[in-house]
């Protein structure tokens, strides 16, 4: 095995085997660098261990470490390898008997907690607005001065006032409890600040004592702790319905800025103008649009005979767009059908030739058929009944043109029309033929 591995194994072998533990000692050897880590020894009567405590811890103190200050430290045993050096890595710092308090404070804390006095729904809301703000403190305190010139800065119209006490010594706590008693009697105030500067835990311890944690839980105005620092804290911290890291701190907890509130107020003031600058600009746009609308009688008859002229116009632009369609229209069936007419003058002698043919053609026609009667006539003339009664023969008929056949038709009264060759002439028959009997056989 190396000698890097065996320090490796080492120093884990006792940083598991050990948990993280108090122990009591006396620096020796201190020493602080630049880089803000501090190096030193713990020793008591029989031995002496070396300690190392880093930058971020060493912050932490609320008190500065020196040579022969007899100090309880909580720390991981360990090995600085590089070395083979047996250290302790200082994780906390407080002075000798401290202890004690320390277990009295957890204690308490524990007991507090387990009743409901830390629960975080009977903590009391902030006022946004308060008009008066009561401060426990020391008249003397420099926790006061950091107060009032941070109200002062914020919220100057805020009233301030002061319930003096202790916060320091043996009489502090009930000191401290009389002044929360009497504002909370008095009910003048619509916050309350408890507070005073830094200091060890001794200093600080009065704010510890259960009596005063108790005064401040049962409370009904609203509780603000700003006692210490930042890496500070009391019991009054944990029951007091807010908590704040200084005096200062507390002072801005409990008041409104004042040149925040300005200028959002401001900022409000100047949106509410954008927006009635808007809607004013829009309702003057609305008025313009309807004052458009109303147009006067007059003018709203001028307007219409400025259209009826306009549609007039456009009626005649129409009208002599349809005739000039029309007319080229025209012109264009005139120019086709000059293209079918008949060409006369070329045609004429051409219509002369064909009546020339028609009437020769007619004429041969007509002779064709004259002679054709001339044939029929002669062949018709032996049965023609003119050349019958020009040869002597007579026809006689009746006055209705019926022909008497017979003589055995006629009798004695009949008129009759005899018709001869040349002439037609009436008689009248004053005897008709006396008919035999037949003689039967």
């Amino acid at each position: 095995m190396s000698v890097t591995q065996l320090n490796r194994d080492v120093r884990l072998l006792l940083e598991t085997g050990f948990p993280s533990l108090w122990v009591a000692g006396e620096i020796s050897n201190f020493k602080r660098y630049e880089s803000g880590h501090c190096y030193f020894s713990l020793k008591d009567a029989n031995a002496q261990v070396r300690c190392v405590m880093f930058r971020g811890r060493a912050a932490l103190l609320d008190f500065a470490p020196r040579e022969g200050l007899q100090v309880e430290v909580r720390a991981v045993v360990s090995l600085y390898e590089a070395r083979g050096d047996f250290q302790l890595t200082i994780e906390a710092m407080r002075l000798a008997g401290q202890g004690a308090l320390f277990e009295r404070f957890e204690a308490l804390k524990k007991q507090l907690a387990a009743e409901g006095l830390f629960a975080a729904e009977r903590k009391q809301a902030l006022p946004h607005f308060p008009r008066r703000i009561g401060i426990v403190t020391s008249p003397a305190a420099a926790a006061l001065r950091d107060v009032l010139t941070t109200l002062a800065r914020r919220m100057p119209n805020i009233e301030v006032i002061l319930y003096p006490t202790a916060v320091q010594g043996a009489d502090a706590a009930k000191q401290i409890v009389r002044a929360i008693v009497q504002a909370a009697s008095r009910n003048e105030v619509d916050a309350l600040i408890i507070c005073r500067g830094g200091g060890s835990l001794e200093d600080l311890w009065s704010f510890n004592e259960e009596i005063v944690a108790r005064a401040i839980a049962a409370c009904p105005i609203p509780t603000v702790s700003g006692v210490g620092h930042e890496t500070d804290f009391t019991m009054a911290d944990f029951v007091a319905d807010v908590r704040a890291p200084t005096p200062t701190a507390a002072a801005e907890l409990v008041s409104p800025n004042r040149s925040e509130l300005l200028q959002r107020l401001q900022q409000l003031k100047q949106r509410q103008s954008r927006v009635l600058q808007q809607q004013l600009q829009q309702r003057m746009q609305q008025l313009d649009q309807l004052a458009r609308r109303l147009i006067h009688p007059g003018q709203r008859l001028s307007q219409q005979k400025i259209e009826l002229g306009n549609q007039a116009r456009r009626l005649q632009q129409c009208l002599r767009f349809s005739q000039q369609q029309r007319a080229q229209a025209l012109s264009r069936r005139a120019l086709q059908l000059q293209h079918v007419r008949p060409q006369v003058a070329q045609l004429l002698p051409l219509l002369q030739q064909k009546q020339q043919c028609l009437h020769r053609a007619m004429q041969r026609k007509l002779e064709q058929e004259q002679q054709y009667l001339k044939q029929a006539q002669l062949q018709l003339s032996p049965w023609d009944p003119q050349q019958v009664l020009s040869r002597g023969y007579a026809l006689v008929s009746r006055p209705n043109g019926e022909l008497v056949r017979s003589a055995l038709d006629v009798r004695a009264g009949d008129a009759l029309n005899i018709r001869f060759a040349d002439e037609k002439i009436s008689v009248e028959v004053r005897q008709g033929i006396i008919q035999q009997p037949e003689l039967g056989l």
